[in-house]
């Protein structure tokens, strides 16, 4: 789904470097545990509410980066040379 790619793609890289060990495996089951890709979505923008197993800090975290506050351009993926880029 176009708008779980967008908005995870991006709240990874904005996050994962700075990100503990729980957050990231929190993270990562977040991202591979549920079946629907549109759950994904509806619990980050509050448009239904997540189960209990993922009410935590990182969910918290994602909630906060889809209200784009900043009002960014966020209109596609991006590029995956930050993976490679020393932290910050």
């Amino acid at each position: 789904m176009l708008e779980n790619c967008i908005l995870l793609s991006l709240f990874a890289k904005e996050n994962l470097n700075r990100m503990s060990e729980q957050q990231l495996n929190l993270y990562d089951r977040l991202i591979n545990e549920p079946s629907n890709d549109w759950d994904i979505y509806y619990w980050a923008t509050e448009a239904k509410p997540a189960p209990a197993e993922f009410e935590n800090d990182v969910m918290a975290m994602l909630r906060e980066f889809a209200k784009n506050k900043k009002r960014e351009q966020r209109l596609r993926q991006p590029d995956l040379e930050y993976l490679f880029e020393p932290p910050r």
